[in-house]
């Protein structure tokens, strides 16, 4: 006696590979969504760490600012000029070492009033 085997094969279900690709579409979707988020957040980090470094620089400047306004103020006072002054051997004008330059003083004497009176002149139109 024969017998015959009867192979039993399996169609495959549509809906099955569907739902498969659909879960896997969904959970490629949702790693690529994690990375961007963990991307986003070591970006984050990446400029605090930047921005306090910046921070840092910032104070640094301004107290080394400040101490140059403290030096160019102790430099320019009155006194410790004069104190450099004397040790060059410089000394204090006499009244008659004085002159006022007059023809840069704007007025109605000298040459700005000169220049003025000219310029003022050259642009009067004659009249007939």
């Amino acid at each position: 006696m024969t017998t015959k085997t009867q192979r039993l094969t399996r169609e495959a279900d549509p809906r099955v590979r569907r739902s498969l690709a659909a879960a896997l579409a969904l959970s490629a979707v949702l790693v690529g969504l994690a990375l961007g988020v963990v991307g986003l957040r070591v970006q984050q980090v990446h400029l605090a760490y930047q921005r306090d470094a910046l921070r840092a620089e910032r104070a640094r400047v301004e107290t080394v600012l400040r101490q140059l306004e403290v030096e160019v103020a102790t430099l320019g006072s009155p006194g410790r000029v004069e104190l450099r002054a004397r040790r060059l051997g410089l000394t204090v004008p006499a009244r008659d070492q004085v002159r006022l330059a007059r023809e840069y003083v704007a007025g109605s004497t000298g040459l700005a009033a000169a220049s003025r009176n000219r310029v003022a002149s050259t642009t009067r139109t004659p009249t007939p």
